[in-house]
């Protein structure tokens, strides 16, 4: 389902003689006041498909280098002067899809609406969406929708929210762990105490109260 993208330069791709070719520079696109409509349209569609593709591209270069540079990650990550939270969104999204799975019609916003769910539905929201014309807002629309319609799983309906206090570092910890194990952070933060509960880990440590006092009679002996 992949397609591939030219990245050659606008002005290289242009069906037009060089006196009315669009122009590309580092910080400008120049057109020319002839421009006719087809070419700016031509032009439209060429730059919406770099854009998109190049969000896939940059996830793949992040999971790339959280696999194959793991010191040098962070590093290599500040090349793009991008917001870390950000590329860890492109990197988490191009885990959940391996390339077969990508959707060529519709965008990598699409996408990232559907990556919480199962292949299988992912797979069915987007061919959907695709065949509809649906843009991302109404996708997430469409989603919503579904989500207040379906009955409990199990009949577990409640919903419970919890806040954590943490530092920033700690979140970037755990956001790297969930990364590397394709889920989301919060999703990732569930499974964790899931396993955690499971197999008895996570118990409170004794208060300085009666129970500490309790040891150390043990270790000591009554007193006199």
């Amino acid at each position: 389902m992949e397609t591939s993208v030219r990245t050659t330069a606008l002005r290289n791709a242009s069906r037009f003689p060089p006196s009315t070719a669009a122009l590309t520079r580092r910080t400008a696109l120049n057109l020319p006041p002839d421009c006719p409509l087809t070419e700016w349209k031509r032009l439209g569609k060429h730059l919406y498909l770099v854009t998109d593709s190049s969000s896939w591209w940059l996830g793949d270069w992040l999971v790339f280098g959280q696999d194959t540079y793991p010191g040098r990650y962070r590093q290599a990550m500040e090349e793009t002067r991008l917001d870390y939270k950000t590329l860890r969104n492109y990197a988490w999204i191009a885990r959940r899809f391996p390339v077969a799975e990508r959707h060529p019609a519709v965008s990598f916003q699409h996408h990232a609406e559907v990556a919480s769910l199962e292949p299988g539905k992912r797979a069915v929201w987007l061919a959907r969406a695709a065949q509809g014309g649906w843009s991302r807002n109404t996708l997430r629309q469409h989603l919503r929708q579904a989500a207040l319609a379906a009955p409990p799983e199990d009949g577990r309906g409640k919903q419970v929210r919890l806040h954590v206090r943490t530092t920033a570092e700690r979140e970037s910890l755990w956001a790297d762990a969930a990364a590397r194990d394709g889920r989301e952070l919060t999703e990732w933060i569930v499974v964790s105490l899931d396993r955690a509960a499971k197999t008895g880990g996570g118990h409170p440590e004794p208060s300085h109260g009666g129970s500490q006092g309790r040891d150390e009679q043990r270790r000591t002996g009554p007193s006199a």
